[in-house]
């Protein structure tokens, strides 16, 4: 079933792309001015969600056995994390997005260009980049995991539903159908990256002179050449080639990183850490209740183009990043896995669009037009074209988002195949490849459906893999909670707090307070059930 949609969807794609871009596009105008509210409702309430498992008893909960070591040591998890996570989306944006709230701040807010909107511009960015996606990924990740090792299920999605919907139904249509709507999130997810990746490795080539054509074809082989790197690197498993590529690619990335930051504005950079900081806790409200209710239709359009598009990019990209970091996140706690998965990726999201976007805010205000160098994808070149060595540094982003996407997008094969044979940890070779191919496809067809404006495609087709899922998500914490409260480990402390309660109450109403605690067990020798919590003996050491 899931293949003859996805085939019944490029079919479509090949025979007409005309229709299918303006029927994604109905559909996704329908569901902005009906559902968009609820997506922005849900986002922030999952972080709040995630926020106090963390710091509530529940924290202590091991993601596996109690005693079980974690599986990776503690820098390689956070590598597979955050490649899998968002890397290719921070090459993409890292210059467009602080750049472009820069000179086209969001409606109602500050004047383009102005210092304040280099506030506004930070604090959006970092409000689009930080605590809101990694707190999705991590209702997803922290679910499955915890079903999975925990309870021991099978690692599928509908399988944490269990608690909820009984294990017969969760293994039954309904838990198909929830493991449908994960599996098509997870491709039109993947595909929206490898456009936007393939999108920014053809800018770099035009840059770098390799290519004087923008055509559909270059863009198609860009993807098919991606496509095989990705499934050759699904196909060598976890612990090989998503972890090496991972690893590699945090050090690439680090270079870059530091390359910008000593050659660019050094200190404009640094001043924009606690002040992009600052905004963003001080704005927060602001941005997590924008809507079309105040700010109208320009509002609504600007939310489709950003935080709503970027909610549901989140979103499709959730079953597939969830599930992946559970699968690399046995043995660690409730709260480890949630400071983990939410503080490191914010924290380097900080300091990356600090350098990034600071570095090209720079050099809009001080008269060099990085922002009219074009769509998005080339906006990260010309910043660099002011800098020494563009060439090498060039080449070194294209890397960097192949390798982005490569690391990312074989974790989503695996975890297709995963979801397509009923929750195997390691699925069948084929079946990855299989789901590969599929990314590459729909990723061909999103880019041509989307015409001039490649984006756009990639962004319809974003939204309708992602908004059904979203309700998916509201129902998971639901399960969760119950889940959690039922734990083995919270039954002993409740059982801890009952027995200390009653023993405390008999010292108090049988001794006026003068009592002490001894132990003894819940049957008598003669068979009798002894009081709650055994005896409290007089004048002894006070409960």
């Amino acid at each position: 079933m899931n293949a003859v949609i996805m085939f019944v969807l490029v079919g479509w794609g090949v025979v007409s792309k005309d229709t299918l871009a303006s029927s994604a596009q109905t559909a996704l105008d329908w569901l902005l001015r009906n559902t968009g509210w609820g997506l922005v409702l849900a986002t922030t309430a999952f972080v709040v969600f995630v926020v106090w498992l963390a710091v509530s008893r529940y924290g202590r909960i091991p993601l596996g056995k109690d005693g079980e070591e974690p599986e990776f040591r503690t820098v390689s998890w956070i590598a597979m994390m955050f490649s899998a996570g968002m890397g290719i989306g921070l090459m993409f944006f890292g210059v467009s997005e602080p750049l472009t709230h820069f000179v086209k701040p969001p409606p109602g807010t500050v004047d383009g260009g102005s210092e304040a909107a280099i506030e506004t511009a930070m604090a959006t960015t970092l409000f689009h980049w930080t605590l809101h996606p990694w707190s999705i990924y991590a209702v997803v990740g922290l679910a499955i995991a915890y079903a999975s090792f925990r309870r021991g299920r099978t690692q599928l999605i509908s399988s944490v539903f269990a608690p909820l919907l009984g294990r017969s139904s969760a293994a039954g249509p309904v838990g198909k159908l929830i493991d449908i709507l994960a599996l098509f999130a997870t491709l039109f997810g993947s595909a929206a990256s490898l456009g936007i990746g393939t999108l920014q490795i053809r800018s770099g080539m035009q840059e770098s002179g390799w290519i004087d054509s923008a055509s559909n074809t270059v863009l198609v082989v860009i993807i098919v050449v991606l496509t095989i790197c990705f499934v050759i690197s699904a196909v060598s498993g976890v612990s090989r080639g998503i972890q090496w590529l991972s690893n590699t690619n945090m050090v690439l990335a680090g270079l870059l990183a530091v390359f910008v930051f000593v050659m660019g504005p050094t200190v404009f950079m640094l001043n924009l850490v606690p002040t992009s900081i600052g905004s963003y806790i001080a704005d927060f409200g602001d941005m997590a209740s924008r809507s079309g209710a105040t700010g109208g239709r320009e509002m609504d359009k600007w939310l489709g183009t950003w935080t709503v598009f970027y909610w549901a990019w989140w979103i499709s990209w959730t079953p597939f990043v969830g599930m992946f970091i559970a699968r690399i996140s046995r043995g660690r706690t409730i709260r480890q896995f949630i400071t983990g998965v939410l503080l490191v990726p914010s924290t380097v999201s900080v300091v990356w669009f600090a350098i990034f976007g600071g570095a090209s805010i720079d050099l809009q205000r001080g008269g060099a037009d990085v922002f009219g160098a074009g769509e998005a994808e080339a906006q990260a070149f010309a910043v660099l074209e002011h800098l020494p060595l563009t060439g090498i540094t060039t080449v070194i982003v294209m890397v960097l988002v192949a390798i982005f996407f490569v690391s990312g997008a074989d974790a989503a094969s695996i975890v297709m195949g995963t979801l397509s044979q009923r929750g195997t940890i390691e699925p069948r070779r084929t079946v990855v490849i299989f789901w590969g191919a599929a990314t590459g496809a729909v990723a061909a067809i999103m880019l041509i459906a989307g015409g001039k404006d490649a984006l756009s495609g990639i962004e319809n087709l974003t939204f309708l893999g992602a908004l059904p899922f979203a309700l998916v998500m509201v129902l998971l914490c639901v399960a969760l909670m119950k889940d959690l409260r039922s734990d083995p480990m919270m039954l002993l402390d409740n059982k801890r707090v009952e027995v200390v309660e009653a023993a405390v109450q008999q010292g108090v109403d049988e001794h006026e307070g003068e009592f002490r605690f001894d132990i003894s067990p819940t049957i008598d020798d003669d068979g009798g059930a002894s009081e709650p919590g055994g005896s409290a003996g007089p004048k002894g050491s006070s409960g």
